[in-house]
């Protein structure tokens, strides 16, 4: 399923036009996300390199989110995929509460590619049956921070005020098992 998200109307960015993420669920609870930023990739500010790890705070930078919740409860699970190849994955017991390391979690792909007008970025997680198996609500985000310093909030939907990834509107996604 291709998405697009939006920047919030109160951090525009002039480095990137769009961002597109493709996500599926596959078997055993895995889930495969594939962002695609266009615009001026040079005018990007990406992280250098590093081995792949769980890292924490990617979201100081430019860093590609999802956040999944089923329809049992409050609890939801954060994914933070940076293109330094540093990942973190968190679990909260409701909005912003309970935040913990979701060590259930396991990235078993992560890939990206850049050119001049389009940045790629493809991550394969396995979920260990962290979320059962009916409909996911998806929350698709990333954090875009440019050359200059300034950082731009993209979302599939935002909620009032303030940029707010974790916010039960962002939420916006039905995702359905495989």
């Amino acid at each position: 399923m291709l998405l697009a998200l939006t920047p919030h109307p109160e951090t525009p960015c002039d480095a990137i036009t769009r961002i597109e993420v493709n996500l599926a669920r596959g078997a055993g609870s895995s889930l495969a996300l594939r962002y695609l930023a266009s615009g001026d990739i040079g005018s990007l500010q990406l992280p250098p390199p590093a081995e792949r790890a769980r890292a924490d705070g990617l979201w100081k930078a430019t860093c590609f989110e999802a956040f999944l919740q089923t329809g049992e409860g409050d609890g939801y699970l954060e994914i933070n995929l940076s293109p330094s190849n540093r990942w973190a994955a968190y679990g909260f017991d409701g909005y912003r509460l309970g935040m913990a390391p979701a060590d259930g979690v396991a990235l078993s792909h992560l890939t990206q590619r850049a050119s001049a007008d389009q940045y790629e970025l493809v991550a394969t997680l396995g979920l260990a049956g962290l979320l059962p198996d009916g409909p996911w609500r998806v929350g698709l985000s990333a954090v875009i921070e440019e050359t200059n310093g300034r950082k731009s909030y993209w979302a599939l939907a935002h909620a009032p005020g303030k940029p707010d990834f974790h916010h039960p509107d962002s939420f916006a996604f039905t995702l359905e098992p495989a």
